[in-house]
């Protein structure tokens, strides 16, 4: 029997053989990863972007201003006390002739780094106590939230103060574990909750399988999936970390002289915040605004890493009826 084929047959079939794109699949577009998802969220909210915008530049200011000012925050200025600001001391003077400027910007570099550096620590030791104490559970468990309990009833700020001046003229180090050391208590019962769930998940039971050791296994497998609620608690915890240091500077029990923080210029300045306002105000000024710009960048991160925000859905709503229209 004789099969005839017309034209349109013919190049139907000789289309399909050859590949044409007549007849290819559509290629798919390119994949949505949960990062970039998360960086789209994250640049739609405004507020999160000048935040993060505020806290490049006082981070530049902290560092690199010094670098670009011709007085230093141990060097005074025998002719100008208590001089408002003015061309050669652009944030004034303080009694004994040093450079406001000079010192608000070492002020900030301490704060700074004391925040970043605690932020890091306490969230650290949350993911791991609090991971290990969901995974083992048992008498490890118990252990683990036994000292998670006796660190939360415990006045912290007393504590500090009373340990401070045991370290009087130590390096500012030690003061730095001693604020990680009552930051990390809630974090880590919260990742205690998650890693109870997390347990319970296929990949990690197939980890278990083939044998991974339970230390690869909380790394690789537990930790990682709540890197979202860490990185907004490490977050938080800078501005909460700048805010306990400036309180135990303000009462003489953080950053000790001859170094200054900004807490230190804020207690420093108290008394004179009448009379001559530039000694307060400028270091209480990039306290305020460094403190907002961090909870507008966690807010930020918060709602980029949910997607059942409300905040979200809101904004993504109004961009597609931007977008229709």
């Amino acid at each position: 029997m004789t099969v005839i084929l017309n034209e349109g047959d013919s190049a139907g079939t000789s289309g399909a053989a050859s590949g044409s794109p007549v007849d290819a699949a559509p290629e798919p577009d390119k994949a949505m990863t949960r990062g970039r998802l998360v960086l789209i969220r994250f640049v739609r909210n405004r507020l999160a972007l000048v935040g993060l915008s505020v806290i490049v530049v006082l981070y530049l200011m902290a560092f690199v201003g010094p670098l670009l000012s011709p007085w230093s925050y141990d060097q005074q200025d025998y002719t100008a006390f208590l001089q408002p600001p003015y061309a050669d001391h652009v944030f004034g003077t303080d009694k004994i002739g040093t450079d406001m400027f000079a010192l608000v910007m070492r002020g900030l570099q301490k704060s700074l780094i004391i925040g970043l550096l605690v932020a890091l620590i306490s969230t650290l030791v949350a993911a791991v106590v609090g991971a290990t104490a969901g995974y083992f559970l048992g008498a490890a468990d118990r252990a683990l939230m036994w000292i998670v309990d006796l660190l939360l009833v415990l006045p912290s700020f007393l504590i500090i103060a009373i340990l401070s001046p045991l370290f009087r003229g130590e390096s500012w180090w030690l003061l730095v574990f001693m604020l990680a050391a009552f930051q990390w208590m809630i974090t880590a019962r919260i990742v205690r909750g998650m890693t109870l769930t997390l347990k319970e998940r296929e990949f990690v039971k197939a980890a278990k399988f083939m044998g991974q050791p339970a230390r690869t296994i909380i790394a690789k497998h537990i930790v990682p999936n709540m890197a979202s609620l860490l990185i907004i608690d490490a977050t938080i915890n800078v501005g909460s970390a700048v805010l306990a240091e400036t309180g135990l500077s303000y009462f003489g029990f953080g950053v000790q002289q001859p170094d200054v923080s900004l807490g230190t210029l804020i207690g420093t300045a108290a008394e004179s915040a009448t009379t001559f306002p530039w000694l307060f105000l400028f270091p209480a000024g990039f306290l305020v605004v460094f403190v907002l710009a961090v909870n507008w960048v966690g807010d930020g991160l918060r709602d980029a890493l949910d997607p059942t925000s409300t905040r979200v859905r809101k904004r993504e709503k109004k961009d597609t009826e931007e977008k229709a229209a």
